[in-house]
């Protein structure tokens, strides 16, 4: 089934699976533990993501998602794969990253640079990254019944913070 808004705030551990679509907030401030997520996702999703004494948390979407899409991500793995998106449609948020200085966004699909906030940017997914969305997608794959080798067949773009401090400037420090 479906969840609510704010499935996984401040999550440390643990798996979550759902069977259908989630609200706004998904995976608020979490820090470690896993999330599927068969479909789409609201506003706001993955923000504030972040790793905490090696912990790693990963959030893997089936559909796509909403606007501020990984704001003030700070550490974390984040899976996008627009599965519910037609041959050449694009992800639909904007201001993608917005405040991003850690973790990584791995998309699946097309995105615009003009969708993408200002402290992000794309590239090419290396062999390592190949390996690490191949364990996410396979996983997401076995709790919901896809097919991962047809899903991996698909152009994936990495989203990465250009800077590790990006409101410095407006800081005294």
């Amino acid at each position: 089934g479906n969840a609510q808004d704010g499935v996984g705030n401040t999550m440390d551990s643990g798996e979550i699976i759902i069977h259908g679509r989630a609200g706004d907030i998904v995976a608020m401030s979490m820090r470690g533990g896993r999330i599927f997520i068969r479909d789409n996702v609201g506003y706001r999703a993955a923000i504030h993501m972040k790793e905490y004494t090696g912990k790693v948390p990963v959030l893997v979407i089936g559909g796509t998602a909403q606007d501020f899409f990984g704001e003030y991500m700070a550490g974390g793995r984040v899976v996008l794969l627009g599965l519910n998106l037609r041959k050449d449609e694009r992800h639909k948020a904007h201001y993608i990253g917005t405040g991003m200085h850690g973790g990584v966004i791995y998309l699946r699909g097309r995105v615009e640079e003009y969708q993408l906030g200002k402290e992000v940017g794309i590239r090419e997914l290396d062999s390592q990254d190949w390996e690490t969305v191949g364990q996410y997608v396979n996983e997401f794959s076995s709790h919901f019944g896809f097919n991962s080798a047809e899903i991996l067949q698909e152009k994936f773009q990495k989203l990465l913070p250009v800077s590790a401090r990006p409101y410095g400037k407006i800081y005294a420090y």
